[in-house]
């Protein structure tokens, strides 16, 4: 898997960052992990293989301490994540037109990007976005004594039923909050797609809500999927999500 050196900056060392990219016409579909996630997820390769399939150019990555790329996990934060999607973006793809499907945190990531990329972003697609879940989900889900404890000890491990219990680090929850996007108007005027599971129990379906009435843009389309989880990584969860894709390109 090719790597690019980012930069180091006043604040973080220099690390490696993974990356795939598939040549084609654009506009490019950027996919934005998750939390503890990576770019060879199954839908990042679904969307890649759809992609190839009518010659479309596709981006996937890993943020800094995730999957391929180099850097410690329990050092980044939800703008070095961010910080690391929009130098890929400007060093591989800097003028062309965009398409960012962000899934779970990388909705919240995408958003950031749509905010600051601007024109540039031709279209979004957002699956169970977690738009500002350090505030609105995690920090109200822990008691006064695991706050206690996170503030003390710098990380907390809480149990995931999707594999090994996932670390919250007191940096990354007190970070998150100088990125939040749902306390005001969110500047995206292009077209948005939501798709979001009601059976999802990381991050709720009506939190997509907040998302769609924050948003500046007109053109939002809301999915609700009745019996859907929050990875909506089944195959008819994949062939929505790459419908929705296809449409906004």
């Amino acid at each position: 898997m090719p790597h690019i050196s980012r930069n180091a900056d006043a604040s973080r060392n220099d690390v490696n960052l993974a990356y795939s990219f598939l040549p084609g016409a654009g506009p490019v579909v950027v996919f934005c992990p998750g939390y503890a996630s990576d770019m060879n997820g199954t839908k990042a390769l679904a969307l890649e293989e759809a992609c190839r399939a009518r010659g479309q150019a596709m981006l996937r990555f890993d943020y800094a301490g995730h999957g391929e790329s180099g850097g410690d996990f329990l050092e980044g934060t939800i703008g070095d994540w961010t910080a690391d999607a929009a130098f890929i973006i400007s060093t591989l793809v800097p003028e062309q037109d965009l398409l960012l499907v962000g899934s779970s945190m990388g909705g919240w990531i995408a958003l950031l990007l749509g905010r600051d990329f601007g024109a540039r972003v031709a279209g979004m697609v957002l699956i169970a976005p977690a738009a500002d879940f350090t505030e609105a989900l995690v920090r109200p889900s822990l008691t006064p004594a695991l706050l206690a404890e996170l503030r003390e000890k710098g990380v907390l491990y809480q149990p995931s039923e999707y594999g090994a219990p996932l670390p919250w680090t007191w940096k990354f929850l007190e970070e998150g909050a100088q990125h939040l996007v749902l306390g005001a108007k969110i500047p995206i005027v292009c077209p948005v797609t939501i798709l979001h599971g009601m059976q999802d129990d990381a991050v709720p379906w009506r939190h997509s809500l907040k998302i769609v009435e924050a948003l500046e843009s007109t053109a939002v389309k809301t999915i609700f999927l009745k019996d859907g989880d929050h990875r909506l990584s089944r195959p008819e969860d994949l062939a929505l999500l790459e419908v929705a894709v296809a449409a906004l390109s």
